[in-house]
């Protein structure tokens, strides 16, 4: 059975540039290993393996990203009332105001307020309407914050 892959177009676009990105650096990778091969003895050449280790990196990132895009759902932007996969989340707890979008696992970042649909926040916020309260719990504490807007 194939996984699919859940990503805003933002996301979808993202990985795209990416994986230009990887192909561009092909032609430096192989440069790179082509000079460190004239150096000699490739089994002692630190140059030849580390050219080598950046050229299976770039390829097996080159990969993931062709097998993501390639099983990729898009995530339509939600019309309903409930918080669901794509919507923007503000909550207000006390004095403190949060905002985050819910976004499939690959496109996660929880630093830039991006985070997943299976991570504990991501869970409790899911199915919340305007208004409603909502407990995070971290590992320091549990947090309750109202749902303050949905977009």
């Amino acid at each position: 059975m194939k996984k699919h892959f859940r990503l805003t177009q933002a996301g979808v676009d993202e990985l795209k540039q990416e994986l230009q990105t990887l192909i561009g650096e092909r032609s430096a990778i192989a440069e790179a290993i082509k000079t460190a091969r004239e150096f000699g003895d490739l089994s002692e050449n630190a140059e030849y393996q580390s050219a080598r280790s950046d050229q299976e990196r770039n390829e097996s990132r080159i990969a993931e990203i062709e097998v993501i895009l390639a099983n990729v759902e898009v995530i339509k932007k939600p019309t309903g009332v409930k918080v669901q996969l794509g919507s923007q989340v503000k909550l207000k707890g006390g004095a403190k105001t949060k905002e985050f979008q819910i976004v499939g696992t690959v496109e996660a970042d929880p630093l830039s307020g991006k985070i997943s649909d299976e991570s504990p926040i991501g869970q409790a916020l899911l199915g919340k309407k305007v208004g409603e309260l909502v407990e995070i719990k971290t590992p320091v504490d549990i947090t309750s914050y109202e749902v303050v807007a949905i977009g």
